[in-house]
């Protein structure tokens, strides 16, 4: 989004299916590709999003003596290992340097500075927040203003132009702000704003961009560059609502020429609820994705400039195609069975 300037590895193949299993059998990534739209990009500090993936979740840096340490599940399937962070980060202060993709397509997020993905921000704290998903501790991504994470995943199976893709994430409603923009999803690579439809990213925030909000968020919107659409075009959406839960369920999908939808929902309980299905707004017909993720900030941070949203990140994941709604379902029941809290 443009800024205000005021305010193993596996990589399951899709069936075809449109019934996905049921929760718990697997994680996320396996009910997307059940779907027939699998998962090009997978990141969590907290958990594995394949049900037979054990590999690395993150990579954390001490400040004692800038060595790293790359945090891995549990077990396949399980709970990122917060033991190993905790002895390796004792004493010393740490932050996440790399979210590492679950996918098989190397779309890891490194942080947006020096010595990451290049740019003006910093890596997020480690150690920020703790949290327990299951029986199992973990911790989260706390994103601050002046942190952000950015791949170019152009040519690594990140949808481009008006090809079709979903996405979701974990983030918190209780750490937020109007800033931009806290989003999770598809950007330019140029990491300017480069016109309507370059973006198509989950933004969760309390920002009213176009104005004439109801309420006071924080809601799920659609960052499709040049602006924060509640819906399908700059008009409120009535249909919006605030998720103002610990944690919350976001997601977006768009077929990239007439149709997308915004969903959200509590992740610990419930199901989704559709704040918009139905057509693009008007300009963005055909989409314009370049195939860059951002995580944090907005499409025009932050080679020169510096991140201003505050949030907190969980679990996400990017698919090649278009889910079912069956899917989606599956992939939040499979969110409340992961046991956040």
């Amino acid at each position: 989004m443009h800024r205000r300037h005021h305010p193993h590895i596996r990589r399951p193949s899709p069936t075809g299916s449109t019934t996905p299993p049921p929760p718990g059998s697997s994680g996320p990534c396996d009910l997307y590709a059940a779907g027939g739209t699998p998962c090009i990009a997978a990141h969590s500090t907290v958990r594995a999003l394949y049900g037979s993936y054990g590999g690395n979740l993150y990579q954390v840096r001490r400040s004692s003596d800038n060595a790293t340490r790359n945090i891995a599940a549990l077990a396949p399937g399980g709970v990122a290992n917060a033991a190993t962070q905790d002895a390796f980060c004792a004493g010393t202060s740490c932050v996440v340097t790399i979210l590492f993709d679950q996918s098989g397509h190397g779309n890891d997020l490194a942080y947006q500075g020096p010595g990451g993905a290049g740019g003006a921000d910093t890596p997020a704290s480690a150690t920020r927040e703790s949290l327990t998903v299951g029986s199992a501790k973990a911790y989260s991504l706390y994103i601050n203003a002046g942190n952000s994470y950015w791949r170019n995943g152009a040519a690594t199976g990140v949808p481009t132009g008006s090809a079709p893709e979903g996405m979701y994430m974990v983030a918190s409603g209780t750490h937020v702000n109007s800033g931009c923009c806290f989003d999770y999803g598809n950007s330019e690579t140029t990491r300017r704003a480069d016109g309507a439809g370059a973006m198509d990213a989950i933004y969760f925030g309390t920002s009213c961009w176009f104005g004439g909000c109801s309420g006071s968020g924080p809601w799920v919107q659609a960052d499709l560059e040049y602006g924060l659409y509640p819906g399908g075009s700059s008009s409120w959406n009535p249909n919006q609502r605030a998720f103002a839960n610990k944690y919350v369920t976001a997601m977006l999908k768009n077929n990239g020429t007439s149709r997308f939808a915004i969903k959200g929902s509590n992740a610990q309980a419930g199901s989704l609820t559709t704040l918009w299905d139905g057509a693009l707004p008007r300009g963005y017909s055909p989409m314009r994705k370049q195939g860059a993720i951002v995580l944090g900030s907005g499409g025009d941070c932050c080679a020169t400039n510096t991140n201003q949203s505050a949030g907190t990140f969980y679990e996400g994941a990017m698919v090649s195609g278009y889910p079912s709604d069956a899917t989606d379902n599956a992939v939040q029941a499979n969110i409340v069975a992961a046991g956040y809290r």
